[in-house]
């Protein structure tokens, strides 16, 4: 999945590196708490999702290269949970920054262990996909015109009358079957263990 987001490289590493921005405009997050620092960069965390009557809580390790040889910078995640109502269980993924003119595409690849098991995730992995599609598209309207991610809960996404409104739409998504690591880092799997 990926998508064009035409601002500076540095205002995309920011909004997209700092945890207190990270969970500003991704969705899938309430709360990113780092840890420890990692030994060579980068550091293990803990994530929070609040959902009506529960808080679920894990854990997670993240490195970001600013500089790579072929122009990009990434980051690489690994992230696990021990509770039981979590739909997502160990998984791993990454963000690839692609200059693009006077912009940046934003991409990412992920997968993950089905915490309520392989029959109910085919309902939650499309529903995960379409969530981090429309939180792309927040960052976006945040990096490109300073539009503040509160400015557009998750409830707007049922309401087509607001103009402007983050559209998980305007996400490029992979073609079915493609595989979700052909652009992974290699630093994702040197990724200590969360």
């Amino acid at each position: 999945m990926s998508i064009r987001i035409d601002a500076p490289w540095e205002r995309v590493w920011q909004l997209t590196q700092d945890p207190a921005a990270h969970v500003r405009w991704d969705a899938r997050f309430s709360a990113i708490v780092p840890t420890a620092s990692l030994p060579g960069g980068g550091y293990r965390f803990r994530y929070e999702r609040r959902v009506p009557g529960r808080t679920i809580v894990g854990v997670g390790a993240t490195i970001g290269e600013r500089e790579r040889p072929d122009g990009t910078r990434t980051s690489a995640l690994r992230f696990d949970t021990d509770d039981a109502l979590s739909p997502l269980g160990a998984g791993r993924g990454y963000w690839r920054y692609v200059p693009d003119g006077d912009g940046v595409v934003f991409s990412t690849g992920y997968d993950y262990e089905p915490g309520w098991g392989r029959l109910l995730d085919r309902l939650v992995r499309p529903a995960i996909g379409w969530l981090t599609a429309w939180s792309f598209d927040r960052l976006r309207l945040w990096a490109e015109q300073g539009a503040a991610p509160e400015r557009w809960p998750l409830a707007t996404a049922l309401q087509p009358w607001r103009a402007g409104r983050p559209r998980a739409g305007r996400c490029r998504r992979r073609a079915p079957g493609a595989h979700a690591f052909a652009g992974a880092p290699a630093t994702l799997a040197d990724l200590a263990a969360p």
